[in-house]
């Protein structure tokens, strides 16, 4: 009788210990989520919170805003080009330029959009040479799932194809890969 007593006992503690992962997981399926405020957000003295996207130069981010990946179309010089999205209709080819501190489209790109100049800029380009470009604006550039509203762009009337800079990408750390970029959030 003790023998089979303790067999059972065996045999009910072997079986417990092969559910445990599904009692662990069934203890702890229901995670908590909170609200994600975004990336540029202030908390009052009462504890609300309050977007400032059009103060951080209006970035959205995807869900996870950490990271988000971008696949590498081609490459020219060895710099990448990707599809970059503007005013959520017309998709262009573009360098992703960590140099350039704001973002530059051909005059085509100006036309396609129906963009008329607004202003002027000055700059240095990658020769040290000091152009001045007209600028614009744009109702959004996205990519790979973030959005930046609202951003001022240089037109190059003599460019082929128009350069991604820092004022999209600014708050996020590139890293080039072979097939694709990878915009870590900081």
């Amino acid at each position: 009788m003790k023998n089979a007593w303790m067999r059972w006992i065996a045999t009910v503690n072997l079986a417990a210990i092969a559910l445990m992962p599904t009692l662990i997981f069934l203890a702890f399926s229901h995670w908590a989520t909170a609200d994600d405020p975004g990336i540029c957000y202030m908390v009052t003295s009462s504890g609300k919170t309050i977007e400032l996207g059009r103060l951080c130069g209006n970035i959205v981010a995807p869900f996870d805003n950490r990271v988000f990946r971008v696949p590498i179309k081609r490459r020219f010089g060895g710099t990448p080009i990707i599809d970059v999205t503007f005013n959520d209709k017309k998709t262009f080819e573009m360098i992703v330029d960590t140099g350039a501190t704001g973002t530059i489209i051909t005059l085509n790109m100006a036309n396609i959009l129906q963009l008329q100049a607004t202003g002027t800029m000055q700059a240095q380009i990658a020769d040290g040479s000091e152009v001045k470009f007209p600028t614009s604006k744009v109702k959004s550039i996205a990519v790979g799932g973030v959005t930046a509203n609202n951003l001022q762009v240089a037109i190059a009337p003599k460019a082929s194809i128009g350069l991604l800079g820092h004022d999209f990408f600014g708050n996020y750390d590139i890293k080039i890969l072979e097939k694709e970029i990878e915009f870590h959030h900081r």
